[in-house]
């Protein structure tokens, strides 16, 4: 035995011992080492008290400096409350039992109205999705988008103390893309060179309202071109086309559409080899026939890490 499990002859000798003393459940492998929670420097009531500080104030409010908890600063939390202090390894152990991750932090504009944010949730939204329901309708997220010949994003490998070089033509151009998804995982979209106005806008409903039999219920930011007499007399001719949806002001985490907008800068800041406005806007194009191709990727986008919508037009998830 001991040269088929590769174990000295004292182990076998003691599983033997072990399974005349309790049989089969005597040989089921034990947690080794102490039992978790034994010998903790911080009582269950200190702990949840220190977790839930964590979770409902950033180090700014609690008296502590910074903006962000890191393993240092509730180190200094639970020095501050309990007169004890740990390593950072010490602290980080404990985050992890409470179920903690080191993550990075979602933004939130200090201009918005949580109350706006709940309506939406609670109130618009699901008025959007019975009203598109009873109507044979489809809901779509729009949004636009600018890209730029000299944006470079991402990080790449280089020698330590020499920043890489990435070469990009000198000549600085752009162009815009206006874009809009469904829980269906189809895409829409229209690359132009001229600046985002009503005439684009209008020119985008006229395409959209061309692919479809059926309504088409919009749902896009407070742009100023989104809420202009031009978008507004275009809606009112044609209300059996396209009928718009504005999300609260300064929720962009709101529109799974600001997906699309990261996911087309990033893919192309890592490939675009563009010296003119022209071959930008080609690229551009390749990447929104790409992801047209993609229905699966367009679904993922409204499972992004901010607010989730369920796939098929099901009622939103949060």
């Amino acid at each position: 035995m001991a040269a088929l499990f590769g174990v000295s002859l004292k182990a076998v000798d003691i599983w033997w011992a072990k399974w005349q003393d309790g049989g089969r459940e005597a040989l089921v492998m034990r947690p080794r080492g102490k039992p978790v929670g034994v010998h903790q420097v911080l009582g269950e009531a200190e702990q949840t008290a220190v977790r839930q500080a964590v979770l409902d104030h950033r180090p700014c409010g609690v008296g502590l400096s910074g903006q962000l908890w890191t393993r240092r600063l509730v180190g200094e939390l639970i020095v501050k409350l309990y007169r004890v202090r740990l390593t950072e390894p010490g602290v980080g152990k404990y985050l992890r039992r409470w179920g903690l991750s080191f993550q990075r932090p979602d933004k939130r504009a200090v201009e918005q109205d949580p109350e706006a944010v709940r309506r939406w949730h609670q109130e618009t939204w699901p008025k959007i999705r019975a009203k598109a329901k009873a109507e044979g309708g489809e809901i779509l997220f729009a949004d636009q988008v600018g890209i730029r010949s000299d944006q470079v994003t991402g990080r790449t490998w280089g020698e330590k103390g020499r920043t890489p070089v990435v070469r990009r033509s000198g000549n600085r151009f752009s162009v815009n893309a206006m874009s809009a998804i469904s829980t269906k995982g189809r895409m829409h979209f229209m690359v132009f060179t001229e600046s985002f106005t009503a005439e684009v806008m209008c020119r985008f409903l006229d395409r959209l309202a061309g692919h479809f039999g059926h309504k088409v219920h919009l749902v896009v930011d407070g742009h100023s071109a989104h809420r202009s007499k031009k978008v507004r007399d275009w809606l009112a001719a044609h209300p059996d086309d396209v009928e718009l949806h504005f999300l609260p002001p300064y929720s962009p985490e709101l529109n799974p559409d600001e997906l699309v907008n990261a996911d087309l800068k990033h893919s192309l800041s890592k490939q675009h080899r563009a010296r003119d406005q022209a071959e930008l806007a080609a690229e551009a194009r390749r990447f929104f026939r790409r992801r047209q191709r993609q229905p699966h990727i367009v679904r993922g986008y409204f499972g992004g890490p901010h607010v989730r919508y369920v796939l098929d037009e099901n009622p939103m998830s949060f």
